[in-house]
């Protein structure tokens, strides 16, 4: 049995214990309804949580490291940096091939 004539079931069920029969058709409408309204509130839950993701401000400590490391390299390999990413990667280049670096904060272990 498909969740619409469960449904279906359901609501000419209710409908007779208030005293209220509805029609098969009548109750298949209902059910038809209540299930695009089911469907549209998921949906635009999911919508509404991506919306409200808030932009992560750059970490000033991982910006620095990485400008660091494009200074080292600028200045000890004579090759090319290019910061990919301001927080996370750095691209650069030695004997004409291309090498990247990214800088993962690790989370301090769970003590337990």
């Amino acid at each position: 049995m498909t969740k619409r004539e469960k449904l279906i079931k359901q609501i000419m069920a209710e409908a007779a214990a208030d005293g209220e029969p509805v029609t098969k058709e009548e109750a298949e409408e209902m059910a038809d309804m209540e299930l695009k309204a089911t469907a549209d509130a998921v949906t635009t839950e999911k919508e509404r949580k991506k919306v409200e993701r808030k932009p992560r401000e750059p970490k000033a400590e991982k910006v620095e490291i990485i400008q660091k490391i494009q200074n080292f390299i600028l200045t000890n390999l004579d090759e090319s940096a290019t910061i990919i990413n301001v927080q996370r990667e750095i691209g650069f280049t030695v004997n004409g091939k291309l090498y990247s670096i990214q800088l993962i904060q690790h989370r301090p272990k769970k003590e337990g």
